[in-house]
């Protein structure tokens, strides 16, 4: 069901939900959890973007279509689960956590 919906958080503004395609937030999530590694630094956002792309499905981001948006909603909703983190550097560099 491409319609169906999924609320998800944001680690920036706790508290306020959003609800957004389950589908593309499943694809966007298993993507990125498969290319996260599992310790620091972790990768830099654009370098997550970059090995996830292949992994996610045609029909739900044409030619990669939209995923830099899904990417970032992905990423502060995991985040605000404690899934995953950022390393204490800049830029940005993301990592899976033992919460998985």
């Amino acid at each position: 069901m491409l319609d169906a919906k999924i609320e998800i958080e944001n680690v920036n503004t706790p508290g306020r939900t959003v609800n957004v395609n389950r589908a593309k937030y499943s694809a966007m999530r298993d993507a990125l959890l498969a290319v996260l590694p599992d310790q620091t630094p972790g990768l830099k956002v654009p370098d997550a973007k970059s090995a996830l792309l292949p992994h996610l499905p045609e029909n739900l981001f044409p030619m990669g279509e939209t995923a830099g948006w899904w990417l970032k909603a992905v990423q502060l909703d995991l985040e605000a689960k404690g899934v995953i983190k950022r390393a204490p550097s800049k830029p940005v560099q993301l990592y899976r956590t033992a919460a998985i």
